[in-house]
């Protein structure tokens, strides 16, 4: 688990079938096989190389999120180390995996902050994005400040701190980033639709009140 506090970035690249992250100013407190979050995905210390780590990553992580395109262009990541039972919650529970990729959809400087537009083309991804929950973009913590009607597109504030300490100031627009939905709403969501210890298909019910009357939830 992660909180979504970036403590370091780093620089990613490809190292044959690895992944290289290098650049943060904790490894000396890490060790093989711990966990570590990149760019909001969890992957596992394999080996220690120069000022980094490698970590293998399957097909299907680099299918579905953004770190096999960041690691063919070098770019850089967001990275924290696995929470620990005494750390402070700082931001909000993270579990290091991603539910969906979003697009940039615009990005405004304000005098004291700045307001980054996302999309995302999943529909069902809008049910879990409403205003001031929170939101993990490229593994940080947000807090979403609005939300369109329609539900494809949310905004975020970013204060200069979190713009400057992460890769946020290197976003430009239609790029990617990894999206990971506040994992309270997915529990909420599964305690709804759970009944009878036995799932139900309810992809073409709506919750409603009656919904929930004839569910047990009165």
């Amino acid at each position: 688990m992660f909180t979504g506090i970036v403590q370091a970035v780093g620089k990613l690249s490809l190292h044959g079938k690895r992944l290289s992250v290098e650049g943060y100013p904790f490894l000396f407190q890490i060790n093989i096989g711990d966990s570590i979050a990149v760019d909001g995905v969890c992957l596992t210390v394999a080996a220690f190389r120069n000022k980094g780590f490698l970590a293998d990553v399957s097909e299907e992580t680099l299918r579905k999120t953004t770190l096999g395109e960041k690691a063919a262009t070098n770019s850089k990541v967001n990275l924290e180390p696995a929470l620990r039972l005494s750390d402070r919650l700082g931001g909000h529970l993270v579990s290091g995996h991603i539910d969906g990729l979003g697009r940039v959809h615009s990005i405004k400087e304000l005098p004291n902050s700045w307001i980054v537009g996302i999309s995302f083309e999943d529909k069902s991804f809008g049910k879990y994005i409403c205003e001031k929950a929170s939101v993990t973009v490229d593994g940080i913590s947000l807090t979403v400040a609005q939300s369109s009607e329609n539900g494809m597109l949310f905004y975020i504030a970013v204060i200069p701190h979190t713009w400057e300490n992460t890769s946020l100031k290197y976003l430009q627009k239609e790029k990617l980033v990894n999206l990971e939905i506040d994992i309270m709403a997915k529990y909420a969501e599964k305690l709804l639709l759970f009944k009878d210890k036995e799932y139900k298909d309810t992809a073409h019910e709506a919750i409603s009140k009656n919904w929930l009357a004839q569910n047990g939830w009165e």
